[in-house]
């Protein structure tokens, strides 16, 4: 007998119990996020491999005669195909910007940072269950299935670290023809994004950016002698009179979020807003809906 461990399945289960037990709270809000969209079973609601009946559709020019449904299209005034759902396992692949930007939070709101946290892993629950194969951009590990992965990476998201004051995407190279979301405030250098989304492109990667901002940086509240500092301290300026750059500053976000929205336009994507006081639920419904129209 050596000091080398023996798997057995009874320890293997214990191991995974224990793991369970020490699941982080974001695993655990991510999950009930999830549930509130993912209504029982669900298929993937589109045509292409597999055995499970999905719909009728009309024949239309070009379908070969053996998909023809003859005993269907003779109840009724024309031919119909009968089509299967889609079964295959895709793969997602998510970028959470953890910048210290991403930290801040007006008021008694959750920040950009767990907010972000949250919708991310909560659409990898969604798309898991839906048996399809999710990864972190940031991580060099290719995206898998199951209950092990989504805790792999709940853990990677909540590592702390020093981190610069804006976030750029550093993804891994993503799989031809997978699916991803990226969410930040989206508030720093726009080049390393641009480069991205081109290479995503030219994989034939398609997806959503998700700008997640609190709604004071989209009101600007500030009057009067203000100081503003970055989240990291590295950046501080005191003014007397915060109110005259309020025009100036949300010039300059409108600006920002037109050139996202031209990135998104020639690189495929689609572009999406989510203030950090708005409905978790519907955010991740449109994030959800949004991916499933890509396929």
């Amino acid at each position: 007998m050596t000091a080398e461990t023996l798997h057995t399945p009874d320890s293997l289960r214990a191991r995974s119990e224990m793991v369970a037990g020490g699941l982080p709270a974001l695993l655990l809000s991510a999950e009930r996020l999830a549930a509130t969209v993912l209504m029982g079973d669900h298929g993937r609601k589109r045509s292409g491999p597999g055995d499970a009946f999905w719909q009728y559709r009309t024949a239309q020019p070009g379908d070969a005669r053996r998909a023809i449904d003859w005993r269907a299209s003779a109840r009724g005034d024309g031919h119909f195909v009968r089509e299967t759902e889609w079964q295959a396992a895709q793969s997602l692949m998510l970028w959470v910007d953890d910048a210290a930007s991403m930290r801040f939070a007006g008021g008694d709101r959750p920040s950009k940072l767990r907010r972000a946290q949250t919708l991310a892993l909560a659409l990898a629950v969604l798309s898991i269950k839906g048996g399809e194969r999710v990864g972190l951009a940031q991580l060099a590990e290719p995206p898998r299935s199951g209950r092990g992965q989504l805790i792999r990476i709940a853990d990677a998201l909540m590592e702390g670290g020093e981190v610069p004051d804006y976030g750029t995407p550093r993804p891994q190279v993503m799989p031809m023809g997978s699916r991803a979301v990226f969410l930040s405030d989206f508030l720093g250098d726009p080049a390393p994004l641009a480069e991205a989304l081109t290479s995503a492109a030219d994989r034939g990667v398609t997806g959503v950016l998700l700008q997640v901002l609190d709604p004071d940086e989209e009101a600007f509240p500030y009057d009067g002698r203000t100081v503003f500092e970055s989240m990291s301290g590295a950046v501080r300026f005191e003014t007397l009179k915060a109110g005259r750059l309020r025009d100036d500053y949300l010039t300059r976000l409108a600006t920002r979020r037109a050139a996202l929205q031209d990135l998104c336009r020639r690189t495929g994507w689609r572009f999406q807003l989510h203030h950090s006081d708005a409905s978790a639920e519907a955010a991740l419904l449109s994030l959800y809906t949004a991916l499933e129209r890509r396929r």
